[in-house]
């Protein structure tokens, strides 16, 4: 008898933590905005490409149309704007789905693709 009363609560167990599962994932997609599957397939695309050489880029500066050579420092300023400018398009795409507002989620990746030099889809 014991073993069955185990078997019982194994089962009810395994049947509880299906249930809630299904549940979380059932309400995260009730809960996805208009452009949450862009934003995470943007997210992957950047993952895809990151390596150490690559990253998000910035615009030409004036110090380089000069043909002047920049510091070590002038390129690590370089990067970390821009990965603070490419941070920042994706939180407003993030902020803008949970608004609900796709025309500002879309410019915010169309940005974020721009900065990450990935073409747009």
């Amino acid at each position: 008898m014991d073993i069955r009363w185990r078997s019982n609560i194994q089962q009810a167990s395994t049947l509880a933590a299906i249930t809630c599962n299904f549940m979380l994932a059932a309400n995260a997609t009730a809960e996805a905005g208009p452009c949450t599957a862009d934003i995470s397939r943007l997210q992957t695309q950047i993952t895809a490409a990151a390596n150490p050489v690559t990253g998000p880029t910035a615009t030409q500066s004036v110090g380089a149309q000069l043909h002047h050579q920049p510091t070590p420092s002038d390129v690590q300023s370089a990067r970390t704007k821009a990965s603070a400018d490419a941070d920042t398009a994706l939180d407003r795409a993030r902020n803008a789905d949970e608004q609900g507002d796709a025309a500002a989620c879309q410019e915010a990746l169309r940005q974020a693709r721009l900065l990450y030099g990935l073409a747009d889809n």
